[in-house]
């Protein structure tokens, strides 16, 4: 029979050398392909649900931030030229930190307010209120 001390050391070997830490929040990646002189995102209704944030107010950082005009296509979002996907991701990702991420506790948790005039992202899980430029 095994003592306690082998048994706890067969354990540990068993163990994985890296443990994936995965968490509640992750910034989604488009997912799409280049049409011509096109670029269609795929996936954009489910970014949109990830984030949850408004459809029109992504999209218009979108296009700004990319100087590209862009139409929905069904569920499809069609760029009007070719851009590279990690640039995509790289603007989504800098929408998250901004309209999504509290700047305090970085949870998700956070949702747009307007007050006096002014837009506020506040976060629900530590209270913190940060004035937006919408």
């Amino acid at each position: 029979m095994k003592t306690y001390e082998q048994m706890l050391d067969e354990a540990i070997k068993a163990l994985p050398e890296e443990v994936v830490v995965t968490q509640r929040f992750e910034i989604p990646k488009a997912k799409g392909h280049i049409q011509g002189n096109k670029t269609v995102i795929t996936n954009f209704n489910q970014i949109i649900s990830d984030i949850r944030r408004d459809r029109d107010h992504f999209l218009k950082f979108l296009l700004k931030e990319l100087a590209t005009p862009g139409t929905f296509d069904g569920p499809r979002l069609v760029f009007g030229r070719k851009v590279s996907a990690s640039l995509i991701n790289q603007k989504i990702q800098q929408y998250a930190e901004i309209f999504v991420l509290c700047s305090n506790c970085g949870k998700p948790d956070t949702q747009i307010i307007t007050k006096d005039n002014a837009s506020y992202l506040k976060c629900t899980a530590c209270g913190t209120q940060k004035q937006i430029k919408l």
